[in-house]
């Protein structure tokens, strides 16, 4: 039996070679997408060490502390809220790029822990998850890097459009407003958002 024409021989194993090429180039992109996929989330939680240190640092020294040379925000104080073991590194500023690594202050707040309503917003999916398991009665914990701490008791929450929000900036007791986008389970933005007003607890 004669061997195929040199051409075909060349041809198939041309043919053959291409779905190999195609599936390596597949493998080597997956890959990729897979290793980017990695790196966000190591990003975020590298962010959070980062945060925490520059906010322990101001705590002892009184003095903003950002916590990387190039950040447009500084930690500004830390909430908690014990029922439900959460901690946030609040931010100032209120920028794009500070939403992306913890709540913010709203610029033209009233600072946190003092007399008048300070207004913290972030993301729903992220560090304000946990809103839509605040219940009225749970207790917020308020810690500012000036070394100041105070506590707040949840009163209730409700929904309103974005151009509709508005609070009393110059509040005697020191007031604590949470806002986020809802619903909460959203995956597209809208004009809604979930408020949680808390006031100063003087039993704490």
């Amino acid at each position: 039996m004669r061997p195929p024409p040199p051409t075909a021989a060349k041809g198939g194993r041309r043919w053959r070679a291409l779905p190999t090429a195609g599936f390596m180039a597949l493998s080597i992109a997956g890959l990729c997408l897979a290793g980017q996929g990695a790196i966000i989330p190591a990003k975020a939680l590298l962010a959070q060490v980062l945060l925490e240190r520059a906010f322990t640092t101001a705590r002892s020294t009184g003095a903003p502390v950002k916590a990387w040379p190039w950040a447009d925000t500084v930690p500004v104080a830390r909430i908690s809220v014990p029922r439900l073991k959460v901690s946030e590194i609040v931010l100032s500023g209120g920028s794009g790029e500070a939403l992306a690594f913890g709540p913010t202050l709203v610029p033209g707040s009233a600072p946190l822990g003092r007399n008048g309503t300070a207004v913290v917003a972030a993301h729903r999916d992220t560090h304000f998850r946990f809103m839509q398991d605040l219940r009225p009665g749970d207790v917020v914990i308020v810690e500012t890097v000036d070394g100041g701490r105070a506590s707040f008791r949840m009163q209730g929450g409700y929904v309103v459009r974005n151009d509709r929000f508005a609070v009393a900036p110059h509040a005697v007791a020191p007031t604590l407003v949470l806002s986020t986008c809802w619903p909460f389970d959203a995956s597209t933005r809208g004009p809604w958002r979930y408020v949680a007003v808390a006031q100063a607890d003087l039993r704490g």
